[in-house]
C-alpha cells in the first residue's frame, strides 16, 4: 500500500495581501501527476483543506475538481477536517462521497470506524476542539492531549479486533514539533502540545496543523504545507510524503513541491543591499528586508522595489538601538494573547503589570473567546456534534 501523506493545503490563504490561489493551484495539478507517476494508492489530506470556515467559490471549485482529478488518477482519498476549517461544510455530502472514493470525516462518531484500503485500516481523526468534544469522547481531561487520548482508545479498540496495519490522520501540535508564525494557536489554557506517546501503537501517524515538514518519531512525521504561508517559513522544503507499508516496516520518502516564488530574507543597510552581488537570487523572489540603518531612510520601499521588486515586508531595526524600532503587530506576534493582554496592563498603568490572580481572569476570558470565535464561525456547537451523523 502506498500512500501520499498531505496536509495544511489552506486553499485560499493570501500571503502579506498576495493571493496564493495559483500557487495552491499549481501544487494540487504536481499531486496528481505523483499519484499517477509513483502509483499512490491514497491521498491523505490530514486537516486544513481551507484556509476559512467560509471559502471563496473559486475555492471550493478548485477543490472539488482536484478530488475529481485524484479518483479519476488512481487513488482514494481521505480527508479529516482541521481547526481552519467548518467541519459542517466539509463534511457536507461526506456519505455519498465515500461511494466515489473520497473519504471526509470531520465529526465524533466517525472516531473509531477506518477507512479500509485494502487491508490497511486508516483513522482520520479531525481537529478535535476539547471543550466541544471532551463529554462525547468520555476524555477524561479537556486537553488536546485527553480528547486524543480518548480518539486513540477507541482506534485501539479497533485495531485489536481487526488486525493488520493501522494509520492515524491526526490534526495537533504534538510535543516535538517546531512550529511557525503561520499557524494558528489553539492552545487550551495555554497548553496546547500533545505528547507523542498518546500515538503509540499504530504503524504510522499523518500529522498536520504545523507547516514545516517534520519527524517527531519515525512513525510520526507532518508532511507540513505545500506553500509557504509566512516569512518564518523560508527555510523550508515543502511537498508531501510518500509512506509505503511494505512488510513489516514503513518506508518514507520525501516528495518536494514546485516553488513558483521562492521566499528570501535580507537584513542589513539599505545601501548595502542595494550593492551586495550576493542577493542576486532574492531579485526574484519575495523579499522580507530589514533596515538596520542608524536612521530611517527616506523612500526605503521604493528603493528597494528597483533592485527586489516582490518586496512584500519591511522592518526597521537600526544597529545600536537600546530597543529596535518594531511595529506593533511584529513585538506581539511571538506572544501568546494573554501575555499581550498583560503586556497592555503594564503600559497602562504605568509599569504596574498583571497580578497572579488578574492573569488568571485574563486567561479564562481569552480562552472562552477562542471559542467563541470557533462556535461563532461553524453555527454553535454542530461544528463538530453535528457533522458526526453525515461523517
Amino acid at each position: 500500500m502506498r500512500l501520499l501523506h498531505t496536509s495544511d493545503w489552506h486553499l485560499g490563504r493570501s500571503f502579506h495581501g498576495v493571493g496564493l490561489l495559483g500557487a495552491q493551484a499549481a501544487h494540487l495539478d504536481h499531486l496528481v501527476e505523483v499519484v499517477r507517476s509513483e502509483a499512490v494508492d491514497a491521498v491523505l489530506v490530514s486537516g486544513d483543506v481551507y484556509d476559512r470556515a467560509l471559502p471563496s467559490p473559486d475555492t471550493v471549485q478548485l477543490l472539488s475538481e482536484t478530488l475529481e482529478r485524484l479518483v479519476d488518477a488512481g487513488a482514494q482519498v481521505v480527508v479529516s477536517s482541521g481547526n481552519h476549517d467548518s467541519a459542517t461544510r466539509l463534511g457536507f455530502a461526506s456519505g455519498l462521497l465515500e461511494r466515489a472514493g473520497v473519504h471526509v470525516r470531520t465529526g465524533v462518531a466517525a472516531i473509531g470506524r477506518p477507512v479500509m484500503l485494502g487491508d490497511v485500516a486508516v483513522h482520520p481523526l479531525p481537529y478535535l476542539e476539547p471543550s466541544l468534544v471532551a463529554d462525547a469522547l468520555g476524555a477524561t481531561e479537556r486537553t488536546h492531549a485527553g480528547v486524543l487520548r480518548a480518539a486513540m482508545d477507541r482506534v485501539r479498540a479497533d485495531a485489536a479486533t481487526r488486525g493488520g496495519r493501522t494509520v492515524v490522520m491526526a490534526h495537533a501540535f504534538v510535543a516535538g514539533g517546531l512550529a511557525s508564525d503561520s499557524e494558528r494557536d489553539i492552545s487550551v489554557g495555554g497548553v496546547s502540545a500533545v505528547p507523542v506517546e498518546v500515538f503509540d501503537g499504530v504503524d504510522y501517524t499523518a500529522l498536520g496543523h504545523l507547516h514545516g515538514r517534520q519527524l517527531v518519531s519515525e512513525a510520526v512525521r507532518y508532511s507540513g504545507s505545500p506553500v509557504a504561508m509566512s516569512f518564518s517559513e523560508w527555510r523550508h522544503r515543502k511537498g508531501g510524503l510518500l509512506v509505503d507499508l511494505t512488510g513489516p516496516g514503513v518506508v518514507v520518502d520525501e516528495v518536494d513541491a514546485p516553488v513558483g516564488r521562492p521566499l528570501a530574507v535580507l537584513r542589513g543597510p539599505l545601501d548595502e543591499l542595494l550593492a551586495d552581488p550576493r542577493h542576486t537570487a532574492a531579485e526574484g523572489a519575495w523579499c522580507q528586508v530589514t533596515l538596520t540603518d542608524a536612521s530611517r531612510p527616506l523612500g526605503a520601499m521604493e528603493r528597494l522595489r528597483r533592485r527586489f521588486p516582490h518586496t512584500l515586508e519591511l522592518r526597521f531595526e537600526p544597529e545600536g538601538a537600546v530597543r529596535p524600532l518594531r511595529p506593533y503587530a511584529q513585538r506581539t506576534r511571538a506572544e501568546s494573547p494573554v501575555d499581550v493582554c498583560c503586556d497592555f496592563l503594564d503600559h497602562v498603568r504605568g509599569g504596574r503589570g498583571a497580578d497572579a490572580d488578574e492573569r488568571a481572569l485574563l486567561e479564562e476570558a481569552v480562552e472562552a473567546s477562542r471559542v467563541a470565535r470557533g462556535l461563532s464561525e461553524d453555527e454553535g456547537v454542530a461544528r463538530q456534534q453535528g457533522a458526526a451523523g453525515a461523517a
